[in-house]
């Protein structure tokens, strides 16, 4: 196949890479417009895609005819015929071969029970983020997050590099986000690009959309209230009954019962919208006692920004909601990283109110303690002091000591706090 020109490299290649060498059918998810249907025709040899009509039809019709081609094969939108997956499973069943299929997605399936479950060792996933300011050539990357956990790893080399990247522009790259087509636009015009994104996402043009099946029996309006509640929660714990009565407090609905909002959360789940990060889990003999609530995250926090008419100036107005929205981002950007490495992101709270943004956790057992906070003297110190306190606890109940301690900051210079690093976020790489 021909390559795409203006392809910008992904941090998911080499997972990709990884995974078509040890599966036969590789599965890439990942929210609309975020780059999967460019990244897996890199690899592909042959691709069938179900855009149209008449392609669903036929595919629906006679789902063997959408795997012909030659190896890796890519089924692009494979959910609008479902029955492929099944055909896939029981093809790889008959004559195992790695890396022969490659489907992607931007929603699950509607109908799940066309699809056999069983499909261990055959097919594996991969999950795709819109860009990380690395893959947009926003971080220079000269701060390595594997090689933190390096006791010998250089750090002090980086001190002194000019960041040139202000809090104005870590402002602008959040309400822009990390979509393709925005990052590839003029700094003027990319705030309307993903605010055209946003308002296209429940807009209904096609009955062949990828989100066509999901919205046509739900209330938009009702969807957006949603959202929105959960962007105003944004990188927090905050339970559904709050978030119930933050939408019925906001005087646009008179009602709304438990079961409507799960149904309603787990569409935007499922358009791959929203996501919740787990908690992290310690020792199970350890005493000490772990909140177990998950975090509220977007795929991307220009979702979020959008769903409330959020500009980079009222972020700059308001630094304690920058705060959150910042940790957001940072939070999509660590799990890109991670996702690598194999390595798994979590949060850290206990039952005293001890937290710790994000605990970066590697295959071998090693991990890392972030937090993450929009740069100042007094916000480092208190990061500081939350994970100096979180090293105490570790180290009280015999537990794992971090491998290193960070504080990932918005803007400013690299530099080192006792033993805790402090990094912007626009200097680190893998």
């Amino acid at each position: 196949m021909a390559k795409i020109k203006d392809y910008i490299p992904r941090l998911a290649e080499n997972s990709l890479k990884r995974k078509l060498k040890s599966s036969g059918c590789v599965v890439v998810s990942g929210p609309k417009f975020c780059g999967k249907s460019t990244l897996c025709e890199e690899f592909a040899k042959s691709v069938t895609t179900l855009k149209t009509t008449n392609d669903i039809e036929i595919a629906n019709a006679d789902p063997y005819s959408t795997l012909k081609g030659d190896n890796p094969h890519l089924v692009d939108e494979w959910q609008k015929a479902p029955e492929i997956w099944n055909i896939i499973k029981d093809d790889l069943d008959k004559d195992y071969q790695f890396g022969k299929y490659i489907l992607t997605g931007s929603t699950t399936p509607v109908d799940s029970s066309k699809i056999q479950n069983s499909a261990a060792g055959r097919i594996t996933s991969l999950k795709l983020k819109p860009f990380s300011l690395l893959e947009s050539k926003e971080s220079t990357g000269v701060i390595s997050l594997l090689g933190l956990f390096d006791k010998n790893y250089k750090f002090t080399s980086t001190y002194g590099q000019h960041n040139p990247v202000s809090l104005m522009d870590i402002a602008h790259i959040i309400c822009r986000g990390g979509w393709p087509i925005a990052v590839k636009s003029e700094k003027e015009y990319a705030l309307d690009v993903t605010n055209n994104y946003y308002e296209g996402l429940f807009t209904i043009e096609d009955e062949n959309d990828e989100f066509a099946e999901f919205l046509k029996n739900k209330n938009i309006e009702l969807l957006k209230l949603i959202l929105k509640s959960f962007a105003r929660n944004i990188s927090t714990e905050a339970k559904n009954t709050l978030m119930i009565k933050d939408i019925l407090e906001s005087g646009e609905r008179s009602k709304l019962d438990d079961d409507t909002f799960l149904t309603y959360k787990k569409t935007l789940e499922d358009l791959f919208i929203i996501y919740d990060m787990p908690a992290w889990n310690l020792n199970l003999r350890s005493s000490v006692a772990v909140r177990t609530t998950p975090t509220h995250h977007f795929v991307d926090t220009s979702i979020a920004t959008s769903a409330l008419g959020i500009t980079p100036a009222d972020l700059l107005n308001d630094l304690k909601s920058f705060g959150f929205f910042f940790e957001d981002m940072a939070v999509r950007d660590l799990s890109i990283y991670a996702d690598s490495f194999n390595g798994e992101l979590k949060h850290y709270r206990d039952s005293n109110g001890l937290e710790v943004d994000a605990i970066l956790k590697l295959n071998n057992g090693e991990y890392g303690a972030i937090e993450i906070k929009i740069a100042s003297d007094k916000n480092i110190k208190d990061g500081i002091s939350s994970l100096n306190k979180f090293e105490k606890k570790m180290k009280e109940n015999g537990l794992k000591m971090p491998a290193f301690k960070m504080i990932l900051t918005s803007h400013g210079s690299s530099k080192k706090e006792g033993d805790v690093y402090i990094v912007p976020i626009s200097m680190l790489g893998l």
